[in-house]
């Protein structure tokens, strides 16, 4: 079943969501050919109150009408001026509406409004969509990377 835009919530995510958000990151992970690592870079989601939320992050869900979810995506702070933009990811069924675009745009401004100057994230090369909504919200790549399946990082400055 398609959801549209109009028909999607977004809400903060909790620990209770723990179990979908794994199902959902790691099913997408499989689709692109990547391999999911939950005692290394997604231990992040196994408990996303502590990982995010407590550090000062963000990490929201989005539910179809059904109450499923079919999107994540969080912001993980790194240091005082970086935040992470991490595990953006959409079920296929509300894929290519722009809701990758929207979010995106959301999460820069949180993170802005919380008072960072860059936002960094690490996606792989298979994930062409994610990193031409990436590029056309003005991240520059750059060769920092930390994450052993991405080969690709990219930075936005916020400035001042």
């Amino acid at each position: 079943m398609t959801s549209t835009i109009s028909d999607l919530k977004q809400r903060p995510a909790a620990n209770a969501d723990c179990p979908e958000v794994q199902a959902l990151v790691f099913g997408i992970l499989a689709d692109f050919g990547l391999s999911p690592d939950l005692d290394g870079t997604d231990s992040d989601i196994s408990d996303i109150e502590t990982n995010y939320l407590h550090r000062g992050g963000v990490f929201e869900v989005i539910e179809n009408n059904e109450g499923r979810i079919v999107g994540t995506i969080g912001l993980y702070p790194l240091d005082e001026s970086t935040i992470e933009l991490r595990k953006m990811y959409f079920a296929p069924e509300v894929r290519g509406q722009g809701l990758g675009q929207k979010l995106l745009r959301e999460m820069i401004e949180k993170a802005r409004n919380l008072g960072y100057l860059r936002v960094y994230l690490e996606t792989a090369s298979v994930l062409k969509q994610a990193i031409h909504i990436y590029e056309k919200a003005g991240f520059a790549r750059v060769v920092e990377k930390h994450t052993p399946r991405c080969d690709q990082a990219y930075v936005l400055e916020l400035g001042k």
